[in-house]
């Protein structure tokens, strides 16, 4: 999560969401190699949906400091080998390396994703994926923006949702036949619960991981309990966005809510900050992202 941009680095460095996508071509726009036709368009209407391809020979990822690894192997550090997305890690088990193979990885995934990184951030990210032609593209945004230092300085709903469609029409743009996996959102809410628990990990907190949340972890008054629950709606409303947003384009999948859904308990939490995904909860981020991303249908 990170604090306003002029602060992002020092937030960080004080010890930084957890928890806790036949011959010829076919109709997704395939070639026989499995490759993508540039000519076919995600967001051209047409009688059926295209087919859906459930092993893309490539994946590019984009987002914020989950898909970066943030605190997964070193402390205050990235850590790209264990992200859920496209990692390295064998006991991450990645979704790259689930779609393409252990020996294919560092060739074929890419990570784009930023630490700190909000909704505003992810247009550019694409941008800079979409050089590489992948055939899928990982999206894990949105957490930042509710993790403010007050709940007043929260991306408004209006503003994602406008960020989220132009960056998916930069997409749609430059990748004309990829598809795109969108994670919803964590449920910020019981991180707090489950991270509470911790004397350390309420320690850590106060050095400014996500106040609007976990700030004052265990005030319980009225005043404490509608700033945590103001929160939690405006994540709601997040996922509601993408699902929506995501819902228009016919290579888009959305993960019907199943990260913020998932009940990920202090082992899936990351023991430097108790904030960020640890190994395991990367390998449950990447187990939900492969059963969407093969499912034969959305």
């Amino acid at each position: 999560m990170r604090k306003p941009r002029h602060r992002l680095r020092a937030a960080h460095a004080a010890v930084a969401v957890a928890v806790l996508a036949a011959a010829g071509c076919d109709a997704a726009g395939h070639t026989a190699s499995g490759r993508q036709d540039s000519g076919a368009r995600g967001d051209r209407p047409s009688a059926a949906a295209p087919a859906w391809d459930t092993s893309p020979d490539s994946v590019a990822a984009v987002g914020d400091s989950i898909t970066r690894g943030f605190d997964t192997c070193t402390v205050l550090s990235d850590c790209p080998q264990s992200s859920w997305a496209t990692g390295t890690d064998a006991s991450v088990d990645s979704l790259a390396m689930r779609l393409l193979g252990a020996s294919e990885v560092t060739r074929r995934s890419w990570n784009h994703a930023v630490t700190g990184a909000r909704m505003s951030d992810l247009k550019g990210q694409i941008t800079r994926a979409a050089v590489h032609k992948p055939e899928l593209v990982a999206v894990m945004v949105g957490a930042n923006d509710a993790c403010r230092d007050s709940t007043a300085q929260m991306t408004s709903v209006a503003d994602f949702r406008s960020q989220f469609q132009d960056a998916m029409d930069t997409l749609r743009r430059e990748l004309p036949a990829a598809e795109v996996y969108v994670a919803s959102v964590p449920n910020l809410k019981r991180l707090w619960s489950q991270g509470r628990t911790n004397p350390l990990g309420k320690q850590i907190w106060k050095l400014g991981i996500c106040p609007s949340m976990l700030g004052d972890a265990d005030a319980l008054d009225a005043a404490a309990g509608q700033r945590r629950q103001t929160v939690q709606d405006r994540v709601v409303a997040y996922n509601k966005v993408l699902k929506e947003v995501c819902a228009k384009d016919l290579r888009c999948r959305f993960d019907g809510n199943a990260v913020y859904d998932y009940r990920f308990g202090t082992g899936q939490l990351s023991r430097w900050d108790w904030f960020h995904p640890s190994r395991d909860g990367q390998a449950k981020l990447a187990e939900i992202a492969y059963r969407v991303v093969t499912a034969k249908k959305p």
